[in-house]
């Protein structure tokens, strides 16, 4: 074969070649991807990813309901343990629901425990350390995964989930104080998601140790406890008072609650009459908890005036204990404990999923006792 004939096949097989196949470094030609078999696509990155006090989209839909239940003698105050399923009765918006599941205390806990960290807590911040042992003995446990988050200026995830209560222990005992800031909504939206995406099986739980206050959160509280209930996460919280006037107030001293920002009335007035401070004074005493809660997770707003940690326990059906010295601060962390690791919790597949507002009501067959669960939760209507 003569030089110039093989050149010219080898030229024409390259100009084959170079038709048939894509040119390096170049990116894969338009049209439809085959994938072999088994594969999955890949899903594409968010392109807006969350970042810490950032608020975060509201899940509209609710697959399981569950709802801690605490069932108390009410002249002792003692819990009452030897109830069996068939004794409870579980009603959304006044329609009773199949019970799909019922423990007394005794399945796995998420928790995430959120500490104040501002420089105000720096006479109270030793007690809470000193308090670790009590978290991770009575509250914790065997069998518990717990993560800790710290707040002031910034939320800072001070320990991943473990269920190592020894490292636990050592976060606790090495918090440090921050700044002055109390981003108290921003920590607990955080901690409820890192618990919305814990496993469903587990009771989820955000237990907060701080003052009942917040400062500069992007987060509102009214959203902060939407999510909580849809998330089935029960809110347990320590409300420490740097002065403890507010619990030094003699129980006749009434001060309304502010609902609204000041100067404003965002409630209905009688015969919607303009609103004056002494209509006011006179409305806003016969408001109950329960509708304030109704407005709060319905606005996603905030509340001024009120104890923002008890709100959130009494919003998701948990305890709420105000602290005025620091040594009953581990008094007040072990009633968490004793009553979280023996409360009820049943659960049901709500039916129709309808938006607005859905009441929860529980009933137990005995007589002559207190019955203590989670108010209800909201559902959105779709955007």
């Amino acid at each position: 074969m003569r030089m110039g004939e093989a050149l010219q096949r080898a030229g024409l097989l390259f100009l084959v070649f170079g038709l048939f196949t894509p040119a390096w470094g170049q990116g894969a030609p338009p049209g439809p991807i085959h994938l072999a078999p088994g594969a999955h696509p890949e899903a594409p990155p968010d392109s807006q990813p969350n970042t810490p006090g950032q608020q975060h989209p509201i899940r509209a839909r609710v697959s399981e309901v569950t709802a801690p239940v605490v069932v108390r003698n009410p002249r002792t105050g003692e819990m009452i343990l030897d109830l069996e399923q068939n004794d409870f009765h579980v009603f959304d918006n006044g329609v009773e629901q199949k019970i799909n599941h019922f423990d007394l205390g005794g399945e796995p806990l998420s928790i995430v425990l959120v500490v104040q960290t501002s420089s105000q807590l720096e006479g109270t911040l030793p007690a809470i350390r000193q308090a670790g042992i009590v978290f991770t003995q009575g509250v914790m446990g065997k069998t518990a995964e717990v993560a800790v988050l710290g707040y002031d200026d910034r939320v800072n995830e001070l320990e991943r989930f473990t269920m190592d209560q020894d490292e636990v222990q050592n976060t606790l005992n090495h918090l440090r104080l921050g700044y002055s800031g109390m981003r108290l909504y921003d920590a607990m939206a955080r901690g409820i998601e890192m618990l919305d995406q814990r496993a469903p099986t587990e009771r989820r739980i955000l237990m907060v140790i701080g003052e009942p206050r917040d400062s500069g959160s992007e987060n509102k509280l009214g959203g902060v406890l939407r999510r909580a209930q849809l998330a089935n996460v029960t809110i347990y919280s320590v409300g420490i008072s740097i002065t403890g006037a507010d619990l030094r107030q003699p129980s006749s001293q009434y001060e309304p609650p502010q609902v609204g920002p000041p100067g404003t009335y965002p409630v209905p007035t009688p015969n919607m009459k303009p609103p004056t401070p002494q209509m006011e004074q006179a409305v806003q005493p016969n408001m109950n908890l329960g509708a304030l809660l109704i407005w709060l997770v319905k606005t996603g707003q905030n509340v001024f005036g009120q104890n923002s940690l008890k709100l959130a326990s009494e919003a998701t059906g948990g305890l709420h204990v105000n602290v005025l010295h620091e040594r009953n601060l581990q008094k007040a962390i072990d009633e968490i404990g004793g009553e979280l690791h023996a409360e009820y919790n049943v659960g049901y597949r709500p039916s129709g999923e309808k938006t607005g507002y859905h009441e929860i009501s529980v009933t137990v067959a005995k007589k002559g006792v207190k019955v203590r669960t989670r108010p209800g939760y909201y559902i959105p209507p779709p955007e």
